[in-house]
């Protein structure tokens, strides 16, 4: 009855406003070789993005390894523990808030949510890695002050099997982190977390199967995110916590939103229009929603003037017709 309650509370307040409510208006910033400066942070801005998500890495070897190799000279600038706050610094020096989203990386690209280990010995090694891991960035994340800090990214079969460590996990961040918690559920694991009642947000990847249409209008899209929307509303609604989209965003290809997670490099032909569609679609169906607070373009290269443009078919939405949409919409829930 209360989680009723509150949701009754800010629906009143928003539906009564007669005005957009801020969202979490987020770029997911890819890491460079470089420092980054002024102009590159000039870009976010003149897209209305209120947030960032920055994203240092650590490294697997493969899918059965428990060693996490992070923070070293031989990672990029961007991926490593001085990249990471000296982007949040600039960032916040132009009033744009930040996420730390660690991110792992295994050898060949293979899937996080398929890390698992064979034996005990192998999760406990594993379990202090990653506690290592994540500690010295939830560290960094009170250092530099930022505002949102994201526990893990997609380990479905980590987090499945080793409930009781990430709950000691989030305890342990709590000592050092005193900003918000969210973890990014992958879209098909989400509703499967065992621990959204210790965190502050609801994360997810949101990277749903909406439609099979080689260049899918805004109605076929919105038809196909209802069964996906429900869901989520109701896991909200259940846990009383807001929803956030750790990562949303289509390729500018064919069927952009058919299987939406898919990196394969292709040589077809780039499809704008589908891109903009679904761009389109995801914010009619959520930045109205009070439950709802905001998400994560995927994503945004501090290059801008060398990023996506006419010929490019994968996510970032960077000098393409979907970058004039996410600037519109972000402009009115700023």
């Amino acid at each position: 009855m209360l989680r009723w309650a509150l949701f009754l509370i800010i629906f009143l307040q928003f539906s009564c406003s007669g005005q957009k409510q801020p969202k979490i208006n987020g770029v997911s910033l890819v890491a460079s070789r470089e420092e980054i400066v002024q102009e590159h942070i000039t870009e976010v801005a003149q897209i209305f993005a209120n947030h960032a998500a920055v994203m240092p890495f650590g490294f697997i070897r493969d899918t059965l390894s428990p060693e996490i190799i992070f923070d070293t000279d031989r990672q990029w600038y961007g991926e490593t523990k001085r990249g990471a706050m000296q982007y949040i610094g600039l960032l916040h020096d132009n009033g744009i808030e930040t996420m730390v989203k660690p991110h792992i990386w295994i050898w060949r690209g293979e899937f996080t949510g398929h890390l698992k280990m064979e034996t005990e010995k192998e999760w406990q090694v594993l379990e202090s890695s990653y506690e290592q891991f994540i500690i010295t960035y939830a560290k960094m994340a009170q250092e530099t002050g930022s505002e949102l800090f994201c526990i893990g990214t997609e380990l479905e079969q980590f987090v499945n099997h080793r409930p009781e460590y990430w709950n000691r996990l989030i305890k342990k961040i709590r000592t050092v982190y005193k900003g918000k918690l969210t973890y990014a559920a992958n879209w098909d694991e989400f509703t499967r977390v065992p621990f959204w009642n210790q965190l502050d947000y609801i994360g997810i990847d949101a990277y749903f199967p909406l439609s099979e249409a080689r260049t899918p209008t805004i109605a076929q899209l919105r038809a196909g995110w209802q069964k996906h929307k429900s869901k989520i509303q109701e896991l909200s609604e259940w846990h009383g916590k807001p929803v956030l989209f750790t990562e949303w965003g289509y390729r500018s290809t064919d069927q952009t939103a058919w299987k939406p997670w898919l990196v394969d490099r292709h040589e077809n032909a780039p499809n704008m229009n589908g891109q903009v569609n679904a761009t389109q679609a995801i914010f009619d169906e959520f930045w109205d929603e009070p439950w709802f607070v905001g998400g994560y373009v995927w994503k945004w290269f501090v290059q801008h003037g060398q990023a996506g443009g006419a010929v490019d078919n994968r996510f970032t939405p960077q000098n393409k017709p979907a970058q004039e949409v996410i600037a519109r919409v972000y402009k009115m829930y700023k």
